[in-house]
This record gives C-alpha cells, sequence and structure tokens, in this order.
C-alpha cells in the first residue's frame, strides 16, 4: 500500500494544488515513484500546475469502467517519476459522485503501486471530500497565515472528526441516544466531543474505541503564502492548540514563503519548482519534502488538557 497523503484545509485559494504539485514533484527527485489525483471535482486543475495540458483522458475512464483499475489511467509528467491521475475531463457532474463510485475509487487508491500518492482535494467539507480526507490516516491541512484561513482550517479538522467518529458509530452497536445524534442532519447540532461525551458516559468501553481509532490519525500542517509581517512561530502555535484539544497528533511542517513568481509560474505553464529553484519558498518546499520523503517516528500521543 502507497503512503497516502490527502491534502485539503477546507478554504479555497490556499494553494492545495500548489503544494501537493511542488510537493509531488520534490518527493519523486528523491527517487520515489508518485502519483497525484486531482480530487478537486469539477474544478480539476493540477495540471496547470505541474505545466502540462489537460490529459486526454483520466479519471473519467475509470469511473466509467473503460480502464480496469486506476494505475491505468495516470499519465506521466516532466518529472520523472511522477504521475498524473486527472479529473479534468469527467463531466460536472462529477462533483455530486454516487456513494459506490466514490468507495470504488477510496479502495482503488489504496491499492495504487507507486512509493506515494498525492491528493489533492477541492475546498468545502462536503461529505465526498471529508470521505476522501479520510482514505489515509496522514492528511495535511495547508492554510495560510491569515485568520479567517486558520479558522476555516479548525472548521475542516473538527468535519474530519466528525465525519469519523460517525462512521464509527454507525458501524458498531452504540447507545441509543448516540446513534440519534448521529441521524440527525442539522451538522451545527452535534459536535464531535459531544458524542465522544455521550460515548463515555453511556459506555466507556466503546469511549475507549473510538479514542484508539482517532489517536491514529497522524495530521500534518503547512502554512502556505507566508509574508515577512507574520508571526514566524504561528505555525507551532497552531500545532500545539492542536494537540491540546484533539485526540490524535498533530505536526507542523513548516511554512512556505509568499513568492509573487508563482502566479508568474503558472501563466508560462512551468512547474514553480523547476522555474525558480533557488528561491526561499522552493527552499521552504523542498525541507517539507524531505520530511515525507524521509519521515521520522510518528511523534506519540499527547494527552488531552483536562
Amino acid at each position: 500500500m502507497p503512503k497516502i497523503y490527502p491534502i485539503g484545509g477546507g478554504k479555497g485559494g490556499v494553494g492545495k494544488s500548489f503544494v501537493a504539485a511542488s510537493l509531488g514533484a520534490m518527493i519523486a527527485q528523491h527517487g520515489k515513484t508518485v502519483a497525484l489525483l486531482d480530487l478537486d471535482l469539477g474544478a480539476s486543475n493540477l495540471h496547470t500546475f505541474l505545466g502540462m495540458s489537460a490529459p486526454k483522458d483520466g479519471l473519467n475512464l475509470f469511473l466509467n469502467k473503460t480502464a480496469q483499475n486506476l494505475e491505468r489511467v495516470a499519465v506521466p509528467t516532466p518529472v520523472t517519476n511522477l504521475f498524473l491521475i486527472s479529473s479534468s475531463t469527467c463531466s460536472m457532474e462529477i462533483a455530486n459522485l454516487f456513494y459506490a463510485q466514490k468507495i470504488k475509487l477510496i479502495n482503488a487508491v489504496k491499492k495504487l503501486p507507486f512509493d506515494y500518492v498525492l491528493i489533492d482535494l477541492g475546498a468545502g467539507t462536503n461529505f465526498n471530500t471529508l470521505d476522501f480526507f479520510l482514505t489515509s490516516s496522514k492528511g495535511i491541512f495547508v492554510c495560510t497565515p491569515e485568520p479567517t484561513s486558520i479558522e476555516n482550517a479548525f472548521r475542516f479538522i473538527k468535519a474530519v472528526y466528525l465525519r469519523k467518529i460517525k462512521q464509527l458509530i454507525r458501524q458498531h452497536d452504540f447507545d441509543a441516544r448516540v446513534n440519534a445524534a448521529i441521524l440527525d442532519t442539522d451538522s451545527s447540532a452535534v459536535k464531535s466531543q459531544d458524542l465522544l461525551d455521550m460515548v463515555s458516559k453511556d459506555d466507556p468501553e466503546k469511549a475507549s474505541l473510538l479514542k484508539a481509532h482517532i489517536g491514529r490519525f497522524q495530521f500534518k500542517l503547512i502554512l502556505n503564502q507566508f509574508r515577512r509581517s507574520a508571526d514566524t512561530s504561528l505555525g507551532n502555535k497552531i500545532e500545539a492548540v492542536c494537540n491540546r484539544h484533539f485526540y490524535s497528533p498533530f505536526e507542523f511542517l513548516g511554512q512556505v514563503a509568499f513568492d509573487e513568481r508563482v502566479i508568474d509560474s503558472i501563466y508560462a505553464r512551468k512547474l514553480y519548482i523547476t522555474a525558480y529553484p533557488a528561491t526561499i519558498t522552493a527552499m521552504d518546499l523542498k525541507q517539507i519534502a524531505e520530511l515525507l520523503a524521509n519521515p521520522q517516528p510518528a511523534p506519540s500521543l499527547r494527552q488531552q488538557a483536562p
């Protein structure tokens, strides 16, 4: 099974596609085989960040069963060892993927014969986006230093937790009050902590099961478009807050400096790290890619503050 890193963040415009393309290329330069999977369904543009034209075929062939496995629709990119699975040729209705198609796709991703799979997700917290993020326990959150972006990232994290907890509750025999809570369609009516509190009160053993599953997550954070005026300790502060308030370990991978030439590279249809390899931004991305290509032992789970 490949190392799978879904890349999300909730808010649009934070640079998820830029980060995915850059990190994918740099990990490939370490001699690893990497597949970039564009699951920004209905707004696919990852190929542009790679300096490529939209592939003639891609995910559509897998979903309509023309291609029997997902590997067959992966196309080579200008970077050795780096491949792209694009959804740009899918119909606009692809954003409303059927449940059976989603499950088929998630299972196929886990079987891809690559060392790494980086999944570029769209904005928002719809069920498809959350379930794609939950394909792996090692998701990456991308946000910018702006308060609204950080707030959206926290909202996305909470939505991921709530989605996972609801899935676990549906799969096991829980108290009737908890089951009733997960059937509430008003997303603002119940929070993940509320469900954990319910389970802890009525069935401590199952609460331990939930916390054990959630504790397997090893989430990572990247601050993109970082400007000189921003607080250089911001990433570490966000990491500390997450480790204090959630049940799984968070790791701040680093910040990526803002560079206006990112837009220039897109207009020129060139991969940014190839066009501007000596910039501070490229160096920041290189450090993060090295952490992913040569991972250290997972950080121990920190106890939640009372």
